[in-house]
């Protein structure tokens, strides 16, 4: 619908500053106020059948009763309106429900700021100095708290039979729990699927890893529908090969070696830090296994005399790292590191920090949440080389690989 430009010139014939357009008293604000009471005036007269003051009104049983003010928010600030009333109370505005104090959309403007980590009285201070808008912590905590059952919708949610890789790492989040604040593990999982897009398939939290906990994290993923995962990307968590071997026989689990490096320096002093990095990198970037033992070896010759932590942890894992060598270098360029993961949960990191702890696990995820499908609305493109990749699972995974 395009409003006519004499009317436009006729309403903008005072117009000297931007105050008398979009200002406390300008006149979008009055325009608005306006068009809703002249909207719930129709309303009523549909309602009741005549028209205002109309004579058929008399043989009715109800009819107009005056008005009642009511106060609205919106990202005009607050609007007072006035709301039609009949005599039996039966009258419900549609544009305007019962019980509703905000315009359309204000809503979605308080979770999208909670979604970027702005705590409540964060979004209170904004709105007001914004809108003119005053609302309490309370209202931005009842209008979050409608998400709770998006959250629980999504982590129900069915995933797909088969998702080539699948990614798991972890971030510390500050949570009350027991009257007290403990560093709480919330685990993340990425999945990679057949057309090379990320996509997280849920949120889990734990005050302790292990295979237990990591067995029922497996089984979820199973009941909501995945029949099977190439390779599982891990940061060394304890017990989750072992459970998903169990649910997952044939997966192979590949830990990352971006976690094994930064976990091996931690024993280096500054100065010698560049040449262990460099020398490590000769091992997983090595063309075969066996050259890769072969820089192992020569690695533990140079360094196992001042750091022999190091070599020891990296005979430890030896089983753990060395499934990328099976694969060309399109499906290891994916696999060995968890960058994917902690990306996100850098993004996660930025959100939370702002707050000194969670009240619950139920506030954390449901931030949590939030964050990520912003985080998610990014992923519009299949990660790199993915095609090369896809091909190299069709052709190592053949008899795994669904049927076109």
């Amino acid at each position: 619908m395009t409003i006519p430009d004499d009317m436009l010139d006729a309403l903008m014939k005072n117009y000297k500053n931007p105050e008398d357009l979009i200002g406390e008293t300008g006149l979008l604000k009055q325009l608005t106020k306006q068009l809703l009471e002249r909207a719930m005036t129709a309303e009523m007269t549909e309602h009741l059948g005549y028209e205002k003051n109309a004579p058929a009104g008399k043989k009715t049983s109800n009819s107009r009763n005056g008005s009642y003010p009511k106060r609205i928010k919106g990202e005009f600030g607050n609007l007072d309106i006035a709301v039609p009333r009949d005599r039996d109370s039966s009258f419900e505005p549609v544009i305007l429900p019962k019980g509703q104090s905000r315009f359309t959309g204000f809503d979605d403007k308080i979770i999208a700021l909670y979604a970027r980590g702005m705590t409540t009285r964060d979004i209170q201070a904004h709105l007001e100095e914004i809108y003119g808008v005053e609302i309490s912590p309370t209202l931005v905590s009842q209008v979050t708290k409608a998400v709770t059952e998006d959250v629980e919708q999504w982590q129900n949610r069915p995933l797909d039979e088969i998702y080539p890789i699948v990614y798991l790492d972890a971030i510390r989040i500050k949570v009350r729990q027991d009257g007290r604040v403990i560093n709480k593990a919330v685990y993340l999982a990425i999945g990679v699927n057949l057309d090379g897009l990320k996509e997280v398939l849920g949120l889990w939290t734990a005050d302790t890893e292990g295979a237990k906990f990591w067995l029922q994290v497996v089984t979820e993923l199973k009941n909501r529908g995945v029949k099977d995962i190439f390779i599982a990307c891990v940061d060394g968590l304890k017990g989750f090969p072992e459970a998903i071997e169990t649910i997952f026989p044939d997966t192979q689990v590949q830990l990352c070696l971006v976690h094994m490096v930064r976990n091996s320096l931690n024993y280096v002093s500054w100065k010698q830090r560049k040449d262990v990095a460099a020398d490590l990198k000769e091992i997983y970037r090595a063309p075969t296994l066996e050259q890769a033992e072969i820089q192992l070896e020569q690695f533990e010759a140079r360094w196992n005399a001042s750091h022999p932590d190091i070599g020891k942890s990296w005979r430890q894992n030896w089983e753990r790292i060395t499934p990328l060598f099976s694969y060309p270098p399109e499906i290891r360029k994916a696999i060995y590191t968890t960058n994917a993961i902690e990306s996100v949960n850098m993004s996660l990191r930025k959100v939370t920090k702002n707050r000194g702890s969670f009240p619950s696990d139920a506030s954390m995820l449901k931030l949590l949440y939030l964050a990520l499908q912003n985080i998610s609305k990014k992923w519009t493109m299949p990660i790199h080389n993915w095609k090369s990749a896809l091909n190299q699972f069709t052709i190592i995974f053949e008899d795994r690989m669904p049927t076109l």
